[in-house]
């Protein structure tokens, strides 16, 4: 059992050699844990390299292109379903529009959250240790994002959908009583899912080429917080006391119960010209649907088991969130 005195020295700032004793403390069912300062110096070297403005990088000004999805048709909620069937194709492309408007509003929402719970995550570190300087280059690339999204959707038409209230208040408060552990899971889940899907959007030449451009971004920059939550998830589940672990599996349980709810916002139905409680019912029963969901969160889903996240009331959570095979 890791002692209150191990658990402070793993918090403190480490050289970029750690020493005998904090590689003995960090080590997981993964193996060891790389020096957090040296993962640090990595992604922002790759930062460096491999970042993107996209109001220069894409043509915002280029017309829509007729015939061309807004969302891969595969990924699209409804997709082979009994309504799906009869639907024509031009009302299948204007469920991608709308669909696409949905995730993006989901995005910017989730990306709101993540840069408040990275800020209060540094609040208490060193200021001039890589580990905080990739954080502050980490919020300027989901500041980039968000407003990447909000521009994508504005140049589709349709418009914003934000979450409902109730998800909007319980977001409140898993983000103000979130650990850090916490909320690097919840970090996880929101950027693994999407990433996965905009993985198959981005290379698809049937689907808008500004949507492919924001996706490309989004994907290649992402990869970097992936790799920082990871690293930073498998340090804290390591050190954290054991009601800072339990806390951890019940909010992130709760937390990807409420993001497979908000997926997609049902108002998008309705503004398709479709029964909006039929769409609903359809997309819950769809088994496509469940494969997508549960492919999107596998790698991530796999993650959590190791590191000790998926167990008890959490692993029930997840189940019940339908993301877990």
């Amino acid at each position: 059992m890791t002692t209150a005195s191990q658990q402070t020295a793993s918090e403190r700032p480490q050289t970029p050699e750690a020493s005998e004793h904090d590689v003995a403390v960090l080590r997981d069912a993964l193996g060891l844990l790389k020096d957090r300062e040296q993962v640090a110096e990595r992604l922002l070297a790759s930062s460096a390299k491999h970042s993107f403005d996209p109001d220069t990088e894409l043509d915002w000004d280029a017309p829509a292109e007729d015939g061309k999805w807004y969302w891969p048709p595969e990924l699209l909620s409804l997709y082979d379903t009994p309504m799906w069937h009869r639907m024509s194709q031009d009302q299948r492309l204007e469920l991608s529009r709308h669909e696409a408007a949905s995730l993006a509003s989901l995005g910017i929402w989730f990306e709101i959250i993540l840069m408040q719970l990275l800020v209060r995550h540094i609040y208490d570190k060193p200021v001039t240790s890589a580990h905080v300087r990739y954080a502050l280059t980490e919020i300027a690339d989901e500041c980039r994002h968000s407003k990447m999204f909000a521009r994508m959707i504005d140049k589709g038409g349709a418009p914003t959908y934000p979450v409902s209230r109730l998800h909007h208040n319980l977001a409140r408060v898993l983000k103000t009583v979130s650990t850090t552990p916490g909320s690097f899971a919840c970090t996880l889940l929101g950027e693994e899912i999407l990433d996965y899907m905009q993985r198959l959007t981005f290379p698809d030449e049937r689907v808008q080429t500004i949507v492919r451009g924001v996706t490309r971004i989004h994907v290649v920059e992402e990869a970097r917080h992936v790799r920082y939550a990871r690293e930073e998830l498998r340090r804290q589940m390591v050190s954290c006391p054991r009601w800072e672990a339990q806390l951890t599996r019940a909010s992130s349980g709760e937390a990807a119960r409420i993001f497979s709810i908000a997926f997609v916002n049902p108002q998008v139905y309705t503004n398709v010209g479709l029964d909006r409680r039929e769409a609903v019912r359809q997309v819950k029963e769809s088994g496509h649907r469940r494969e997508v969901m549960q492919a999107g969160a596998k790698r991530l889903t796999d993650f959590l088991d190791e590191i000790g996240v998926m167990r008890g009331v959490g692993r029930r959570l997840w189940r019940s969130s339908g993301l877990l095979a």
